[in-house]
């Protein structure tokens, strides 16, 4: 299994805000904060493979951009067409100096 990687800081991003990291040098991944939670997704849509970096997040669900399909941050399923296959997420801890995500495998 793979090991955490620390990505960011503690107060690095406001709640309901975003920042789009790496995983394991290859894995595009969007790191989401909800007051103190935390949240982490790969940053592909699984209906197109477009980047979920810059759509809409409502503190539950992600929007793609291009063609409105949402995800749940916390489960990655699909809750809006066109999108019928989840995305990945990733665990996340949170540490007293900073945030960690495990990527795969």
């Amino acid at each position: 299994m793979a090991d955490f990687e620390r990505v960011a800081d503690l107060q690095e991003i406001p709640s309901l805000g975003r920042k789009s990291i790496i995983l394991q040098d290859e894995i595009p991944a969007l790191l989401l904060r909800v007051d103190d939670v935390y949240y982490c997704v790969e940053d592909v849509c699984s209906h197109d493979g477009q980047p979920l970096t810059n759509g809409p997040f409502d503190g539950h669900d992600v929007t793609c951009p291009r063609h409105g399909a949402k995800f749940d941050v916390a489960t990655g399923k699909p809750t809006k067409m066109p999108a019928t296959e989840g995305i990945r997420v990733f665990d996340v801890e949170v540490r007293a100096d900073g945030v960690y995500v495990r990527g795969d495998d």
